[in-house]
């Protein structure tokens, strides 16, 4: 399991009992949880505690909010590197979590995940791309597009099939509120 932390970036650990009827509900991706990680040495996996804090499962009922969720939650595990810090990114992928469960529509949150996208690409140093070049849904799916192929390009190079398959899929699904 991978979380997010405010103070350490992206931090692997082992969680026992994870595919257990008890944790499962836990380890949803993009649930908010408390961690309690130890090792007994640096280079061991350490073992996680986790409580929920808040949990995200409500809205993975629905297609284009799950959709959303897994695309945001894979780009962020998959690009950034483990043990490195990115303080920008940890309260804008909160922000963008929430705006995705409260948002009447994807009209509310498309914004957002685009500037998420080009955030991360600029923390990882990929530089900033140009913005949207207005508000209408038709510019932000253009935006969207046109960062696809920069995230593809750059930190997911190496990796890309699977994470990508997420995005591909959120974007079927926007393609229907237009």
């Amino acid at each position: 399991m991978r979380l997010l932390t405010e103070g350490h970036g992206m931090v692997a650990g082992y969680v026992a009992g994870g595919r257990g009827r008890q944790l499962r509900p836990v380890l949803i991706p993009g649930n908010l949880v408390e961690a309690d990680l130890r090792s007994r040495s640096e280079g061991q996996l350490p073992f996680a505690r986790l409580e929920l804090v808040h949990s995200r499962g409500p809205w993975l009922g629905e297609p284009l909010p799950a959709a959303a969720i897994g695309w945001i939650t894979a780009l962020t595990a998959a690009a950034l590197p483990e043990r490195q810090p990115y303080p920008a990114l940890f309260p804008a992928l909160a922000a963008l979590l929430d705006a995705v469960c409260h948002a009447p529509s994807a009209r509310g949150w498309l914004p957002g995940l685009t500037s998420y996208e080009a955030l991360l690409l600029r923390e990882l140093g990929y530089g900033a791309p140009p913005r949207p070049e207005s508000d209408e849904i038709a510019a932000q799916l253009a935006a969207f597009d046109a960062l696809g192929t920069r995230i593809a390009r750059y930190p997911l190079a190496e990796r890309r099939g699977d994470v990508m398959g997420a995005r591909s899929m959120l974007r079927e699904r926007l393609a229907r509120i237009v």
